[in-house]
C-alpha cells in the first residue's frame, strides 16, 4: 500500500509516504476504545533504550517522553557505547528496548545478547519481522514502515518514534494517567504531517541559503535536542557538510567558539523559546553575528534570518512535523549540492 513507482529519489518518495504509514500505525495499534494493542510487561518503571544512528535519536526522543508524559525514568544509550560498559543495570523493574530498522544492526543485536546475559527483559522495535533481533527479543513491535531503500532513514525513523510514543502512552495509562487527549492528537498526526510537507516552498528557500555554508550548527533544548541530532545526521550524511548539534545552553560553554569560522546557526524548538534560549541566541548574535534560522516556535525578541513554523499545540505531534521539515531540508540541500541522496559515498544500509 505504500509504494508507487516514481522518477523521484527513494528518499523523497519515502518522506512523502510518512502520513499514510503513521496513520496505518495508529489504526493498527489503537483500538476503538483508545486501548493500545501492545503485548508488553506491565510491572516496569525503568527503561533503557539502546540503538544506533537515527534509531538512537528516536530512543532519545522517547526517553524524554517517558519523563514528560508518564513520569517514568528512561535513558537512551548508543549500542556501541552499551557494549563498552563494564556494568549493566539489571533488575526486575527494568525493560530494555532495542531499536533497529532492519533487525540486523550488528552492535544493537550484540547489545541485546549482552543484556540478556544479565537476565533482563527485552523488547525490540524493528521494521522486519523474523529478523535476528525479532527472534531474540522477549517482546516485539513491528513498526510497519515498509521497505526503506534510501540510506537516509526517514519513514523508519518516524515509525519508530510513533511506536515508542505509543509504548510511553501505554505505560502512562497503566499508571492511571489520562491518555485520551494524547490518543486524540495522534488521530490527527497524518494531517499535521501533510501540513508540514506543504511547507516545501519555504523549506527550499531555507535550503538554498544554508547550502552556501560548509559549517552549520544546530542547537536545541529539551525534547527538541533529539530532533536537532537527527537533523544534523540527515544533512551531514546526504550533503557531506560539517554539521554539529548541541544543546543550546551547553553550546555556550566553549563550543560557541566554532562560530569564529563562517557558520550558520539553525535552532530547533517545538516549544516556546525560553527566556534563557532567547538570551543565549541574542548573545550569539551579538558576539559572532552568524545568520540565525529557526525551525519551530520563534519569538519577537529574536530576529532570525528565516523561521519555518507550523502551529501545533501538542509537543509530541509537533515533534513529528518538525522532523519531517528537517528531512525535507536535508533533501533540498543535498539536491542543490548535486549529491546522490539515496547512496551517499561510503555509506551502506542493511535492507531486508
Amino acid at each position: 500500500m505504500f509504494f508507487k513507482r516514481s522518477s523521484k529519489t527513494s528518499m523523497e518518495c519515502e518522506i512523502f509516504q510518512q502520513p499514510e504509514i503513521l496513520d496505518h500505525i495508529v489504526e493498527n495499534y489503537i483500538s476503538d476504545d483508545n486501548y493500545i494493542l501492545f503485548d508488553i510487561p506491565a510491572d516496569v518503571d525503568k527503561f533503557i533504550l539502546v540503538a544506533s544512528g537515527s534509531s538512537y535519536h528516536s530512543a532519545r526522543f522517547a526517553a524524554d517522553l517517558f519523563g514528560n508524559i508518564a513520569q517514568l525514568e528512561a535513558r537512551a544509550i548508543y549500542s556501541s557505547e552499551f557494549l563498552l560498559k563494564s556494568a549493566v543495570p539489571h533488575a526486575d523493574n527494568i525493560l530494555y528496548i532495542f531499536i533497529t530498522q532492519s533487525g540486523e544492526t550488528s552492535d544493537t543485536n550484540k547489545a541485546l545478547v549482552r543484556a540478556k546475559q544479565f537476565g533482563v527483559r527485552t523488547l525490540c522495535i524493528t521494521n522486519k519481522k523474523d529478523s535476528t533481533i525479532w527472534q531474540a527479543a522477549d517482546f516485539k513491535v513491528d513498526c510497519h514502515a515498509g521497505q526503506e531503500t534510501s540510506i537516509a532513514a526517514t519513514k523508519s525513523l518516524t515509525a519508530q518514534m510513533l511506536c515508542l510514543a505509543l509504548i510511553v502512552l501505554k505505560y502512562a495509562g497503566l499508571k492511571g494517567i489520562d491518555i485520551n487527549h494524547y490518543i486524540e492528537d495522534l488521530h490527527g498526526l497524518a494531517a499535521n504531517l501533510k501540513k508540514a510537507l506543504s511547507l516545501r516552498p519555504q523549506i527550499k528557500i531555507l535550503a538554498k541559503f544554508l547550502a552556501k555554508y560548509k559549517n552549520i550548527v544546530i542547537t536545541a533544548d529539551g525534547i527538541s535536542y533529539a530532533l536537532a541530532k537527527e537533523a544534523c545526521l540527515k544533512i551531514k550524511e546526504t550533503s557531506y557538510l560539517n554539521v554539529i548539534a548541541s544543546i543550546l545552553g551547553e553550546f555556550m560553554h566553549g563550543h560557541v567558539a566554532i562560530l569564529n569560522n563562517k557558520s550558520a546557526l539553525l535552532h530547533i524548538c517545538v516549544n516556546d523559546l525560553s527566556y534563557t534560549a532567547i538570551k543565549n541566541l541574542n548573545k550569539i548574535k551579538e558576539d559572532y553575528n552568524p545568520p540565525i534560522c529557526i525551525i519551530g516556535n520563534g519569538n519577537d525578541k529574536v530576529r532570525p534570518k528565516y523561521n519555518i513554523n507550523i502551529n501545533i499545540e501538542s509537543e509530541m505531534i509537533k515533534s513529528f512535523a518538525v522532523i519531517v521539515i528537517c528531512q525535507l531540508l536535508a533533501l533540498e540541500i543535498a539536491t542543490l549540492l548535486g549529491r546522490n541522496v539515496d547512496k551517499p559515498k561510503g555509506l551502506h544500509k542493511v535492507v531486508v
